[in-house]
């Protein structure tokens, strides 16, 4: 994967309110083909990284990067105009709570071949019949009917699958995905997520997907980016982070998550809990999860701690993680 050209790539991406800054200096890339996760707690800046790639972030947010680029174009310079020629053609996105994401006035069929329109300047006729494809594609049954209802008379499960109709309609390179089961039984889900997995493929697509939910990380992820309270914490192939990962707060979510793995459907043993909230990040001049951390040191309160490669793919921001794990080692070591 790191020999291939990056899909996407995010160097020091900082997101800027007038008294707050919710995402800092947020590296990461995403190939072509690859399923990124991107996980943390309700609070720690998902969605505005997400909302930063489409380019709808609010006014009152100021977004700087050291890098930012898509298929090697640089999403920095575009303008508001240019952004409505990438946003759904180059980059598309899946909204989270598909109950309130699609407009209730519109049929489902004008709101999927409004893009094609724009982008791909799709007679009406022609649009509608690619809107009857991709309804068919995402597997919504009888589309030549289901084309001229309104949401409301959808479920849940069929509305989140327009809304990916909708994002995948113009082939993007690109497909971000926020919490897209959110709401959604556990059947539906799985349905949800195959599908997602299938268009990544058969589209040769880069999907970013941001979740809190492990047990989704664990089965569809290639690699993990954990973030908490803005920053990256800890990134890695999917299968070294479940098996050995380092920081704190991954291992406390971990341990908090009653399925988190390829191999097993359910933890064994009682679920831990992370103490505290992410709150208490709020003004901290040091590690951000330091009010929280079990194995905290007073060098960790002096100075936010930077990444640190572990190996190839695999780096993590707690220099005390890596001081305890050398420990370890040593310990195996001389007992051997």
């Amino acid at each position: 994967m790191t020999s291939m050209t990056p899909l996407l790539e995010v160097q020091s991406l900082t997101i800027r309110f007038a008294h707050s800054e919710p995402v800092r200096d947020l590296s990461f890339r995403v190939y072509p083909r690859e399923t990124v996760a991107l996980v943390g707690e309700s609070g720690s800046g998902k969605s505005l990284t997400a909302l930063a790639l489409m380019g709808l972030l609010p006014s009152s947010a100021r977004a700087g990067a050291a890098s930012l680029t898509l298929a090697g174009a640089d999403l920095r310079a575009l303008t508001p105009r240019a952004w409505r020629r990438v946003r759904g053609r180059e980059v598309a996105m899946v909204f989270q709570e598909p109950m309130t994401s699609l407009n209730p006035v519109l049929t489902i069929g004008r709101q999927i071949t409004e893009s094609l329109r724009h982008h791909e300047g799709l007679s009406a006729s022609a649009a509608r019949a690619r809107a009857i494809e991709l309804l068919d594609l995402v597997r919504i049954a009888n589309p030549q009917r289901r084309v001229d209802d309104y949401p409301h008379r959808l479920s849940g499960g069929m509305r989140q699958r327009v809304m990916i109709a909708i994002a995948v309609a113009c082939r993007p390179k690109l497909l971000i995905a926020d919490e897209p089961t959110t709401a959604l039984d556990v059947t539906i889900q799985a349905q949800v997520l195959e599908l997602l997995d299938k268009l990544r493929r058969d589209l040769s697509m880069g999907l970013l997907l941001i979740t809190h939910d492990l047990g989704v990380v664990g089965q569809w992820a290639d690699r993990v980016v954990v973030m908490y309270a803005g920053a990256k914490v800890e990134e890695a192939a999917a299968e070294t982070l479940f098996t050995g990962a380092l920081h704190p707060y991954t291992r406390g979510l971990i341990a908090a998550s009653p399925r988190f793995h390829r191999a097993h459907t359910y933890q064994d043993g009682k679920l831990s809990e992370i103490p505290g909230s992410i709150a208490s990040a709020v003004g901290e001049a040091g590690c951000a999860f330091a009010p929280r951390c079990t194995h905290v040191r007073t060098e960790c309160r002096l100075a936010p701690p930077q990444p640190i490669a572990v190996e190839a793919g695999w780096s993590v921001a707690c220099p005390v993680a890596l001081d305890r794990t050398e420990e370890t080692r040593r310990v195996a070591v001389a007992s051997f």
